[in-house]
This record gives C-alpha cells, sequence and structure tokens, in this order.
C-alpha cells in the first residue's frame, strides 16, 4: 500500500506543472482517480473536479496542480522525495487525493476532491469554483502546514502598480525639475511609514507589512527621469480589510500630488482578504483529533504571513475551513524542495483518521442545538 502511495506522488511530481501549464497533470490526475473510483470531470478552465461518496454531509479537500517555473531533479534518497512541487503542493494534493480514496465506501458523507488551476499565479481556479457556487459544508485546502499542524489564517495581499509620471528636464540642473525616481521613492517611505503605525510589536502575521518588489525608471544618462513604475506588495492582517489599506495609500498619494508638480496612477494588479478560521471549529478539531491518533502529540495551531486560495474561499463561503498537508513551507519555491515519506504518509492517515471522527462531532454538535 506504501508503495502505490508513493509511486503516486513521484508521479504527479514527474510533471512538469508551472502555472498555466496544468494540461498533462491534469489528464494525469483524471485517469488515476477514475481508476480509484472517482466520478471525474474537468471544468473549462482546467480545474479536476473528483466526488466520491455519498451522504448528507458534504467535504471538500483543494489542492493545486501548479508550481512556480523551475525544473528539478526528482530524487528519493533515505526516505526523502526531491523535486519541483514536493512540498508546494504536490504532496499535500496526493495526501488529500489517497485520504478521500481510502474513506470510500466508510464514512458517510460525500467528498470533492479538486485539483485547481493557477494557484500561484492569481488563484484562477479557485476564483472559478467561488463563481459557478461550489461549496460544501467544510473545506481543507491542501498545502504545507507540517504534519503535525494546522493552519488557520493568512494574511491577505495586495498587489498595487504606481506609475509616476514628471516633467522632464536636464541633469545638470536637478533643482529645476522633479525626478519621477526620487518620488517613487519617496511615495514608496510614506507607504512604508503608514505600514509601521500598524505593527503589533508582538506578532508580524497581526501586523501591515508593504515590500517594494520592482522599480523601473529613466532613460536617457543626462535626463532627469520623468517616469518610473514600481510594484508594492501589501500584507494585511485580519484586523484591516483590503479597502481600508486602499484607501490609506490613496490619501497619501493624494496628499503627495498635492505639494508637486506630478501625477501618481495607482492600479491594483492583485487582491487577496485576509482569512483566520475560528479555532474551536469542529474541523479544527477533528483533523486535531488525527494528529493526536497518528504522531500520539497535540496539534499545534498555526498562522500564516502569506495568503493562500483559502482566503478566497473563507471569505466567500462562510463555513469551516483549514489548510493542511505534510512539508516545511519554508521550502517553498525553493531549489532545495524535498518532502519526508513519513510525513506524507502520515499526513494520509492523519486525514483518513480525522475526516473518520468530524461526522460524529457534526452529529454531537447539531444534537445540541437541536436540544
Amino acid at each position: 500500500m506504501a508503495e502505490s502511495k508513493i509511486r503516486f506522488l513521484t508521479n504527479l511530481l514527474g510533471i512538469y506543472s508551472p502555472s498555466g501549464c496544468e494540461e498533462e497533470i491534469s489528464e494525469f490526475l483524471i485517469t488515476e482517480m477514475k481508476e480509484l473510483g472517482f466520478s471525474v470531470k474537468k471544468d473549462s478552465i482546467g480545474n479536476v473536479i473528483g466526488e466520491i461518496g455519498q451522504g448528507d454531509l458534504t467535504i471538500m479537500l483543494c489542492g493545486h496542480m501548479d508550481t512556480v517555473p523551475g525544473r528539478l531533479p526528482i530524487k528519493n534518497q533515505e526516505g526523502i522525495i526531491y523535486g519541483r512541487g514536493a512540498v508546494d503542493a504536490k504532496a499535500p494534493l496526493a495526501a488529500l487525493v489517497v485520504a478521500a480514496w481510502l474513506l470510500k465506501n466508510k464514512a458517510p458523507f460525500r467528498l470533492i476532491v479538486a485539483g485547481v488551476v493557477e494557484e500561484e499565479g492569481e488563484s484562477l481556479g479557485i476564483k472559478h469554483l467561488i463563481d459557478k457556487n461550489l461549496t460544501a459544508d467544510y473545506t481543507i485546502f491542501g498545502e504545507p502546514s507540517g504534519v503535525g499542524s494546522i493552519n488557520i489564517a493568512y494574511k491577505g495581499s495586495l498587489h498595487l502598480k504606481l506609475k509616476i509620471r514628471t516633467q522632464p528636464g536636464h541633469s545638470s540642473a536637478p533643482w529645476l525639475h522633479h525626478n519621477a525616481v526620487e518620488d517613487a521613492f519617496a511615495i514608496y517611505q510614506q507607504i512604508n511609514e503608514m505600514s509601521l503605525e500598524h505593527k503589533n510589536e508582538k506578532s508580524w502575521f497581526y501586523s501591515l507589512t508593504s515590500s517594494l518588489t520592482q522599480i523601473e525608471g529613466g532613460s536617457e544618462f543626462s535626463t532627469i527621469p520623468s517616469r518610473c513604475t514600481m510594484h508594492i506588495n501589501m500584507r494585511i492582517p485580519p484586523s484591516m480589510s483590503l479597502s481600508m489599506v486602499i484607501n490609506k495609500i490613496e490619501h497619501i498619494i493624494r496628499k503627495y500630488e498635492d505639494t508637486r508638480q506630478i501625477t501618481v496612477n495607482m492600479d491594483v494588479i492583485d487582491s487577496c482578504p485576509p482569512y483566520e478560521a475560528d479555532k474551536n471549529s469542529i474541523l479544527v478539531r477533528a483533523i486535531a483529533y488525527g494528529i493526536r491518533q497518528v504522531t500520539k502529540k497535540q496539534a499545534v495551531l498555526v498562522r500564516r504571513t502569506g495568503s493562500g486560495d483559502m482566503n478566497l474561499f473563507g471569505s466567500a463561503r462562510k463555513t469551516p475551513i483549514i489548510t493542511y498537508g505534510p512539508g516545511d513551507s519554508h521550502l517553498d519555491h525553493t531549489s532545495n524542495e524535498q518532502i519526508s515519506i513519513k510525513d506524507y504518509i502520515d499526513s494520509i492517515q492523519i486525514l483518513y483518521s480525522g475526516l473518520m471522527k468530524l461526522p460524529e462531532m457534526h452529529d454531537r454538535i447539531r444534537t445540541r442545538k437541536n436540544s
């Protein structure tokens, strides 16, 4: 049994699938899931949707098929599998698929297993499922939380593009003209200072942070730059909303424009709201039960400073959601992606044990509410 689980993961890793190139891996996943007894379809943008089991409860297990670009050699050495996606996030996806198959005909609920596209891009796959009103009573997203940990929260993210325009001038007389590159830095400095006003001294997770990720400006050596474009990434804690942060930045820009003869245009390239799940939800308790059963240790609840598809789906659906899967998230997107075979196998058993326990917990709470 362990060999087939390892082979399934290794085959997933063997298919190169950067965002936008998920066709081959989706066809492989469809074939494998059909052989395991799933009813499977591919939607109009390439998401793979499998169903198995039946019952009044619906549980969705969702992972992404894409990775960041960059091929890595696949190696299986001393209980460790190396390869692009070993951590982010083909091992979690494989664990979800295998756990769902093990639950077939054993648990009284319907399972939806989704392999979505372009999570590493603009989350087009999960956005499409939201638009199509796919829903479930409980949802688990497959990402590397660590075998003994449950991700219950992610920060939100804003990708901003600012274009600064000034009048050109000769570099021999810099006092006569505004420099678009210098103005861009000045604006970013004010945005960063605003972020520091929302710093939580005890937790980076609950702090607003900003990063200047790209800047481009200037043309001729003897000409003062009249154009500059910069990209800024804001990471937003659950205590703040996307609109709140956007409004604060727009206020900084308008105030700066009023004091300078320049033009600043801001575009929101992409956004993802912050999300924090209820740490006492039935779903958290069920997977924590599975962790105790398998590892003999208490589950660790984690809040991540990154963001994921859970943010979007959780904000849209308002139902119990967590993120869980094997792997060390510090290895995401690195050239050293690797997964412990033991952690991968243990995570499957944890999902199985936790989800087997979930209906009992669900019925107990429903009985209390009705009594």
